[in-house]
């Protein structure tokens, strides 16, 4: 078996919760390519790669991961559709 360390990818909490019970709903990892990718609870909501910059994704769900994504970023105007989310995750 190959041993190999990993120091590029990684998992963090983003976000500004007043307890850590609910830090596994902003859960976020960073790939081996430097890509970082933005969860709400089970859902990709965001994503950044040297590509594309940053690309959130509009609200689609409800007042709790409105929070999630203006913790990531608070600019509304940057949010794009799921259609073009999805296009532009493709190039990643």
């Amino acid at each position: 078996m190959n041993k190999t360390k990993n120091n590029i990818t990684r998992k963090w909490n983003y976000g500004n919760y007043s307890s850590d019970n609910y830090g596994s709903h902003t859960q976020a990892f960073r790939d081996n390519y430097g890509n970082d990718y933005y969860f709400s609870y089970n859902t990709l909501v965001a994503f950044r790669s040297n590509k594309t910059g940053l690309v959130v994704m509009e609200n689609y769900w409800g007042s709790t991961t409105g929070k999630h994504l203006n913790w990531i970023n608070p600019d509304h105007s940057i949010r794009v559709d799921e259609d073009a989310f999805d296009k532009l995750l493709a190039k990643v």
